[in-house]
Protein backbone atom coordinates (compact mmCIF):
# COMPACT_ATOMS: atom_id res chain seq x y z
CA UNK A 1 0.00 0.00 0.00
CA UNK A 2 1.21 3.45 -1.03
CA UNK A 3 1.85 6.01 2.18
CA UNK A 4 -0.91 8.57 2.19
CA UNK A 5 0.55 11.91 3.23
CA UNK A 6 -1.64 14.54 4.70
CA UNK A 7 -0.90 18.36 5.31
CA UNK A 8 -1.77 19.67 8.16
CA UNK A 9 -1.87 23.33 8.90
CA UNK A 10 -2.56 24.78 12.73
CA UNK A 11 -0.74 27.94 14.39
CA UNK A 12 -1.17 26.83 17.60
CA UNK A 13 2.68 24.74 18.53
CA UNK A 14 1.04 22.15 21.04
CA UNK A 15 -1.96 21.05 19.22
CA UNK A 16 0.47 21.07 15.79
CA UNK A 17 1.84 18.23 17.79
CA UNK A 18 -0.60 16.24 18.67
CA UNK A 19 -2.45 16.13 15.68
CA UNK A 20 0.47 15.37 13.96
CA UNK A 21 0.88 12.45 16.53
CA UNK A 22 -1.92 10.84 16.23
CA UNK A 23 -2.37 10.99 11.99
CA UNK A 24 1.27 9.42 12.18
CA UNK A 25 -0.01 6.51 14.52
CA UNK A 26 -2.80 5.83 12.52
CA UNK A 27 -0.37 5.35 9.57
CA UNK A 28 -0.58 8.58 7.49
CA UNK A 29 2.69 10.90 6.53
CA UNK A 30 2.42 13.86 7.99
CA UNK A 31 4.04 17.25 6.50
CA UNK A 32 3.05 20.11 9.37
CA UNK A 33 2.96 23.46 8.70
CA UNK A 34 2.01 26.79 10.85
CA UNK A 35 0.61 29.09 8.47
CA UNK A 36 -2.04 29.17 5.49
CA UNK A 37 0.59 30.69 3.25
CA UNK A 38 2.68 27.42 4.23
CA UNK A 39 0.56 25.36 3.28
CA UNK A 40 -0.38 26.80 0.01
CA UNK A 41 3.69 26.86 -0.73
CA UNK A 42 3.17 23.31 -0.51
CA UNK A 43 0.42 22.60 -2.56
CA UNK A 44 1.86 24.88 -4.90
CA UNK A 45 5.09 23.04 -5.10
CA UNK A 46 5.85 21.35 -7.85
CA UNK A 47 6.87 17.80 -5.86
CA UNK A 48 3.86 17.75 -3.93
CA UNK A 49 2.04 14.86 -3.47
CA UNK A 50 -0.33 15.64 -0.71
CA UNK A 51 -3.46 13.16 -0.63
CA UNK A 52 -5.32 15.22 2.14
CA UNK A 53 -5.45 18.73 3.99
CA UNK A 54 -6.23 19.08 7.74
CA UNK A 55 -6.55 22.66 7.92
CA UNK A 56 -7.53 25.23 10.97
CA UNK A 57 -9.36 27.91 10.11
CA UNK A 58 -8.26 30.71 11.65
CA UNK A 59 -4.21 31.73 11.76
CA UNK A 60 -2.63 34.64 12.91
CA UNK A 61 -2.29 35.94 9.39
CA UNK A 62 -4.28 35.64 5.80
CA UNK A 63 -4.48 33.24 4.17
CA UNK A 64 -7.07 31.57 6.49
CA UNK A 65 -7.71 27.80 6.56
CA UNK A 66 -10.77 28.65 3.70
CA UNK A 67 -8.48 29.70 1.52
CA UNK A 68 -6.04 26.95 2.01
CA UNK A 69 -9.08 24.67 0.79
CA UNK A 70 -9.98 26.43 -2.20
CA UNK A 71 -6.10 26.84 -3.30
CA UNK A 72 -6.09 22.67 -3.18
CA UNK A 73 -9.53 21.95 -4.93
CA UNK A 74 -8.22 24.02 -7.52
CA UNK A 75 -5.20 22.14 -7.44
CA UNK A 76 -7.21 18.65 -7.27
CA UNK A 77 -11.01 18.50 -7.42
CA UNK A 78 -11.28 15.87 -5.20
CA UNK A 79 -8.78 16.62 -2.06
CA UNK A 80 -10.21 15.43 0.91
CA UNK A 81 -10.28 18.54 3.21
CA UNK A 82 -11.04 18.38 7.18
CA UNK A 83 -11.35 21.40 9.10
CA UNK A 84 -10.43 21.71 12.62
CA UNK A 85 -11.53 24.39 14.59
CA UNK A 86 -12.67 25.73 17.67
CA UNK A 87 -14.42 28.94 15.87
CA UNK A 88 -16.33 28.99 12.63
CA UNK A 89 -18.12 26.29 12.42
CA UNK A 90 -21.11 28.12 11.82
CA UNK A 91 -19.57 29.47 8.61
CA UNK A 92 -18.40 26.35 7.56
CA UNK A 93 -22.05 25.81 5.57
CA UNK A 94 -21.60 29.30 3.86
CA UNK A 95 -17.75 28.86 3.34
CA UNK A 96 -16.22 25.64 3.52
CA UNK A 97 -15.75 23.78 0.29
CA UNK A 98 -18.31 20.87 -1.11
CA UNK A 99 -17.50 17.17 0.51
CA UNK A 100 -15.34 18.42 3.44
CA UNK A 101 -15.59 17.83 7.07
CA UNK A 102 -15.91 20.36 9.91
CA UNK A 103 -14.65 19.26 13.38
CA UNK A 104 -14.79 21.74 16.25
CA UNK A 105 -11.91 21.95 18.57
CA UNK A 106 -11.67 19.79 20.97
CA UNK A 107 -11.71 16.97 19.71
CA UNK A 108 -10.61 13.10 20.07
CA UNK A 109 -7.73 11.64 18.10
CA UNK A 110 -10.55 9.31 16.70
CA UNK A 111 -12.51 11.91 15.45
CA UNK A 112 -9.67 13.21 13.18
CA UNK A 113 -8.80 9.89 11.83
CA UNK A 114 -12.30 8.84 10.78
CA UNK A 115 -12.84 12.23 9.20
CA UNK A 116 -9.54 11.53 7.04
CA UNK A 117 -10.18 7.63 6.55
CA UNK A 118 -13.80 8.97 5.40
CA UNK A 119 -12.93 11.14 3.10
CA UNK A 120 -9.89 9.61 1.53
CA UNK A 121 -11.83 6.18 1.31
CA UNK A 122 -14.77 8.48 -0.49
CA UNK A 123 -12.51 10.01 -3.23
CA UNK A 124 -12.22 8.83 -6.82
CA UNK A 125 -8.77 6.53 -7.51
CA UNK A 126 -6.33 9.58 -8.97
CA UNK A 127 -5.33 8.82 -12.62
CA UNK A 128 -1.62 7.61 -12.99
CA UNK A 129 0.91 9.77 -12.79
CA UNK A 130 3.58 9.97 -15.98
CA UNK A 131 6.36 8.00 -15.01
CA UNK A 132 4.88 5.82 -12.30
Amino acid sequence: MEAVTILLADDESMLLLDFEGTLTGAGFLVTSVTSGAKAIAILHSVNSQIDGVVTDIRFREFPDGWEVARVAREIDAFMPIVYISGHGALDWVSRGVPDSIMIEKPFTPAQLVTAVSQLLNARPPRAPQPGT
